[in-house]
């Protein structure tokens, strides 16, 4: 996502770009500095403010905008008219379902509005902005945010695009509301609110389960711990907490914001008692100190947060073959420690210095253990920290630090290269076989030593891991348990999706998994009563698994003779058109350089074959399904656009099908209330017994023992993990038969075993034998007499 497209206005919508020439603008760019709805006719906050919230924000990323501005109207300090805005806001759903959504989304902005006035001014507005936007998924990524926030503070005048109003946008009005919406699912009440805003100031909440963004996944541990239990690199990750310990250097660098420019602009009712005006003092004693307790009190100069430099940090490590050995394990333990520093915020580039000079990456173990083997012939590194110093790198916003062996700088080549480059090179780390680390700062010409860290490596590397033997990894980590490709009920469908298609009447979704799933949509349902928010969406079934391909660019999906699926893949960056079999794996691909072909063309299947087709062009590129790849230029058939309207309403409808899953199960338990414990999470039943995901707030009374993605009571009883979304239930008890339950953090689940089902139709397969049961009858007759089971004859903890 672009700035301009975060920020961007659009004609008859609830707010607007506004601007207030009575306030001065540090930034040079004074239009378009405040925030309005034109409607109401309310002022909602000035840019400044929105932006230092943005910033706050930035770590678990941003918000829809409109999100963002309806909280903080709804968190205004003074009067709010919250029905004029609601009855506004009404205007615009078109779609049943889009109401039911802003029908929860004015239900939660209600909830801000009755929250004491504590929690909503100062830091904690913060805190509550960070609190009920922290499990977000619809609007900017942590990385995303962070790209357009640096983007922001460079070129501030960008926003003047965004004030230029565009034809009202009805997706970015559902995606204002679902945001909210969503949070309203989170937060039943007001102090549901308050105890998670509680929860995150004194211990942030990590969630358990593995969410799928920009197709990637975090592990369990924090990175230096697995460095730490990684015999192959426990003698780096053992050494750098102690190195952050002792480490002076910056790792922000704030830069005085604005200077005061005298009357009124520079009064505020924050400060300092040196700063108060002197005539608050001719107040009496009462009044004086009613005004300084409820922040009426005037002071002189307003308070201005120092602004952030924005700079590229580099770090050079030095693997000439004096750097062998101990110094290089210290090398590389001081630039993770750089790196990985809580409080670094920088971008940060490492390369190793040789023969040349390489770029080299250090977030993943993997990546560690390869470079630490990385020796270079030379004796010293002075040729190739000149060549990157002179050819690669002259932008002044860089800090470069360079790490070698103390002994080394007893060369007069590498120096006269030191010297010759001070203004360049910010930071010297030298190091020793004994554990010594020096830090050392170049400053106008001259170079001064920050401090000295001694490591005591006997005492940090007295206890390394032990690598497990193969009886020991064969019991405690063996294989992990097979898995079914698919279940007697559907799949949570993901949130994340590559791709989505519609052939021949039927939904597909290529995952961010790599999968080939199948899904469909239904007016029918089963029981109004409880299922109504999933009267459409469906759950879905997998296809193909481990599909080998590229999450970019564009794809089309079909089947050939053998109704074997087609894969075809368009890449207008690389001018590279592919095809892979999904059953068989065959691959066949075609370079379009020179081909005259527009990168604007849309790749599209239609009628038994694939298309690269623009709308205005008069001939179009069609390309077979049979067989390997191949073009053939045809005239444009006006059918081809009636289809693509058709296929892209209907595909439309998938939008919202996806369900956040617990995809990543730590521990399973029975907690006192006799509930199943996964992770953070019970299963309960919700209204009229129906099965759902809650957070648990007790511990567990009996536990399982984990084996990869087995749990194993001590009764013998065994439940069975698919991070798609599924458990799989095993009693001791061989008249409970083998039952499954989804696993979805929102909405309600379903329960079935091969012959019956219960619970939300969502999970029902489309053309199915599964006899329909009450959830509470389910409920008794298999998972309470699992429970049960184990607690009579199970261990406690």
């Amino acid at each position: 996502m672009e700035l301009r497209e975060y920020f961007q206005s659009y004609k008859d919508y609830f707010w607007e770009w506004a601007t207030d020439d009575d306030v001065a603008e540090t930034s040079g760019y004074a239009v378009n500095n405040l925030i309005y709805f034109p409607k109401i006719k309310a002022a909602v906050a000035y840019r400044p403010y929105i932006i230092e919230v943005l910033n706050e924000l930035q770590l678990q990323g941003w918000p829809p905008f409109g999100s963002l501005l309806l909280a903080l109207y709804a968190t205004q300090d003074g009067y709010t008219n919250m029905d004029a805005l609601i009855s506004e806001l009404a205007v615009y759903p078109s779609r049943e379902e889009t109401q039911e959504l802003l029908s929860e989304a004015t239900e939660f902005l209600e909830k801000l509005q009755q929250l004491d006035r504590k929690y909503k001014t100062k830091q904690n507005r913060i805190v509550l902005f960070q609190t009920v936007f922290s499990q977000n998924r619809i609007g900017v990524s942590a990385k995303n945010a962070e790209q357009l926030y640096k983007r922001y503070l460079k070129i501030p005048h960008l926003l003047g695009e965004s004030a230029n109003k565009l034809p009202f946008n009805y997706e970015a009005f559902r995606k204002d509301i679902r945001t909210l919406a969503y949070a309203n699912r989170r937060f039943s009440t007001v102090q549901d609110i308050i105890d998670q805003m509680k929860g995150f100031i004194s211990e942030p909440e990590i969630e358990d389960e593995v969410i799928e963004n920009e197709l990637t996944t975090d592990g369990g541990k924090d990175f230096i711990e697995q460095l730490t239990e990684d015999p192959k690199t426990f003698h780096v990750g053992s050494l750098i907490k102690r190195i952050w310990s002792g480490l002076k250097i910056p790792m922000r660098h704030l830069s005085p914001g604005e200077q005061p420019i005298g009357g009124i602009a520079d009064m505020t009712n924050k400060g300092d008692l040196h700063r108060m005006l002197l005539s608050e003092f001719a107040n009496d004693d009462e009044i004086f100190m009613s005004r300084i307790a409820n922040n009426e009190a005037l002071y002189i100069q307003r308070e201005i947060p120092p602004e952030e430099n924005i700079f590229e940090r580099i770090i050079l490590i030095d693997t000439s073959l004096k750097n062998w050995g101990t110094p290089k394990v210290l090398a590389f333990a001081s630039a993770i420690a750089v790196i990985k520093h809580p409080k670094a915020h920088s971008d940060c580039r490492v390369f190793t210095l040789g023969q040349t000079n390489t770029a080299i990456s250090l977030n993943t173990i993997q990546e560690v253990i390869e470079n630490l083997n990385l020796v270079s012939p030379v004796l010293d590194v002075a040729d190739a920290l000149q060549q990157f110093l002179e050819k690669e790198h002259t932008q002044k916003d860089l800090e470069i630090f360079f790490i070698t062996n103390q002994e080394n700088l007893n060369s007069l080549h590498l120096q006269k290269v030191i010297h010759d480059n001070r203004d360049r090179l910010k930071f010297l780390v030298t190091t020793s076989s004994d554990g010594e680390l020096n830090f050392y700062k170049h400053h106008k010409g001259t170079r001064k030593h920050i401090q000295k860290i001694i490591l005591a490596l006997k005492e940090l590397w007295e206890n390394p891991p032990q690598r497990k033997n193969v009886a020991s990894e064969s019991t405690s980590y063996g294989k992990k348990t097979d898995l079914p490709l698919n279940y007697p009920i559907l799949f949570p469908t993901p949130i994340n999706k590559i791709a989505t298609f519609l052939y021949e009447g039927e939904f597909f979704i290529l995952s961010a998994k790599k999968q080939l799933l199948k899904t469909y949509l239904s007016d029918n349902y089963y029981n109004k009563d409880h299922y109504s928010l999933h009267k459409t969406y469906r759950g879905c079934e997998v296809m193909i698994e481990d599909i080998s391909v590229k999450p970019k660019g564009q794809f089309a999906l079909a089947k050939n003779k053998k109704q074997e699926f087609i894969l075809c893949q368009y890449q207008p960056d690389k001018r590279l058109i592919s095809k892979l079999n999904l059953n068989t794996k065959e691959y066949s691909d075609l370079n379009l350089s020179g081909k005259g072909i527009h990168h604007h063309h849309q790749l599209i299947y239609f009628n038994k074959n694939f298309y690269l087709w623009h709308e205005k062009a008069s001939w179009i590129e069609e390309i077979n399904i049979e067989g390997n790849i191949s073009l053939e230029n045809v005239k444009n058939d006006k059918e081809i656009q009636k289809n693509i309207s058709k296929v892209t309403t209907e595909i439309e409808r998938l939008s919202n099908g996806g369900n956040k899953i617990l995809s990543n199960i730590n521990f399973v338990g029975i907690n006192p209330q006799n509930n199943l414990m996964m992770s953070k999470f019970e299963l309960y039943r919700g209204f009229h017994d129906a099965l759902a995901l809650r957070k648990n707030r007790n511990g567990a009374t009996i536990l399982a023992e984990k084996n990869k993605n087995k749990f194993m009571f001590s009764e013998g009883s065994e439940i069975i993990s698919d991070s798609r979304g599924m458990l799989t239930f095993n009693s001791s008890n061989k008249n409970i038969p083998v039952f499954y339950i989804s696993t979805s953090i929102e909405g309600f689940l379903a329960m079935a075993t091969k012959t019956e089902f219960s619970g939300s139709e969502y999970y029902l397969p489309e053309n199915t034998l599964l006899k329909v049961k009450t959830s509470e009858e389910m409920y008794h007759t298999y998972l309470e007499a699992f429970i049960n089971q184990i607690l009579e004859y199970g261990t406690e903890n």
